[in-house]
């Protein structure tokens, strides 16, 4: 099974011209995981600007912006690359993600636009602000005991086994840390995350699959679909709940989540031969009429600001995803939103 950087591999076939293949370990039901699609816009701008702009030495992604206009699906991939503007210290393209054999006429799944520079070499007014986490999340875990297994190993994290997995395939490619006595309020979650293989760390492209992979804001409330005790505020959840749950845990399918809309404002690098550990906190202002924002916090091991990504998101059963008969290979006929 391909790691997670051999999945994001992108090839170049001419100067503005990338391919790429989705796998199917990386989709959410038939559907790649809109993460794993946004690392690899992240790492066509870094191809492109360590070949065709190598001399610009702008090597770092600060800024995406993605629009998720239809269903992406697993198989090949082309990333086209318009340069928008190319500047001293900032250069901003265009990217289009197209699937299918005809690349005239195949219309765009996902559009973007991402703007480049070097954060080793950035220079400017630098100050001071208050800000922090607020509520703050349980003391940072003790990385050595999460990796032994043990089910005592941390007094305030435990591992969370991803909710359907089957569905959520691309779930199974991390691992996910929660707050042992659950999550802290409705409408916000935490984790601390890192690859399920071992020795993959993250990268800088890989910000994009952290910054989409993190428990669902929507199973902290008991009676929707997926909710599990762990997501319940402080872990609250009565007996009778328990028993009802039991009996429909068989009949209950996974939601999904496609996302509509996603923006990544990157603040640091993180270390040249990776970071193993990643801390997440996601948050929603609003949930209605099935939509939903979405912020992202993403933190280092030394509790650094690495990124900040805003989502906007939708709310839909898992029909939505798999067709008629589907299996989630890529085989099928892929159905509309």
């Amino acid at each position: 099974m391909a790691s997670f950087h051999e999945a994001t591999a992108i090839r170049a076939l001419d100067s503005h011209t990338y391919l790429a293949h989705f796998p199917n370990e990386w989709c959410i039901g038939s559907v790649p995981h809109g993460g794993f699609v946004t690392s690899c816009f992240l790492s066509t701008a870094a191809l492109h600007f360590s070949t065709t702009h190598a001399g610009r030495n702008q090597p770092h992604t600060i800024t995406l912006h993605l629009t998720f206009l239809r269903r992406t699906s697993v198989g090949p991939a082309r990333f086209s690359v318009r340069d928008a503007k190319l500047g001293k210290r900032t250069s901003t393209v265009h990217i289009s993600l197209t699937q299918g054999s005809d690349a005239s006429t195949a219309e765009p799944s996902v559009v973007g636009y991402l703007t480049q520079s070097n954060l080793f070499t950035e220079q400017g007014i630098s100050l001071p602000t208050q800000w922090s986490l607020h509520p703050p999340p349980p003391p940072r875990p003790c990385f050595h005991s999460l990796k032994s297994g043990a089910a005592d190993g941390d007094n305030n994290w435990m591992l969370s086994p991803p909710l359907h997995p089957q569905f959520r395939k691309a779930a199974n490619r991390a691992k996910s840390y929660l707050p042992r006595n659950g999550q802290l309020e409705p409408g916000m979650a935490d984790e601390w995350i890192c690859f399920a293989q071992p020795g993959e760390k993250f990268t800088q492209e890989s910000l994009g699959f952290v910054a989409d992979q993190f428990p669902q804001i929507v199973v902290i409330y008991p009676g929707t679909a997926d909710t599990t005790a762990r997501g319940n505020p402080r872990g609250i959840e009565r007996a009778e709940e328990k028993k009802k749950k039991k009996k429909k845990k068989k009949k209950e399918k996974p939601n999904w989540y496609p996302t509509i809309l996603l923006n990544l404002d990157v603040k640091k690098c993180l270390p040249q031969e990776g970071a193993e550990w990643l801390f997440v906190r996601v948050r929603a202002k609003k949930i209605e009429n099935g939509r939903m924002d979405l912020e992202v916090v993403v933190l280092d091991e030394g509790g650094a600001l690495v990124a900040v990504s805003n989502h906007v998101c939708l709310i839909l059963g898992a029909e939505r995803n798999m067709t008629r008969g589907g299996t989630g290979d890529g085989s099928e006929k892929t159905s509309k939103l």
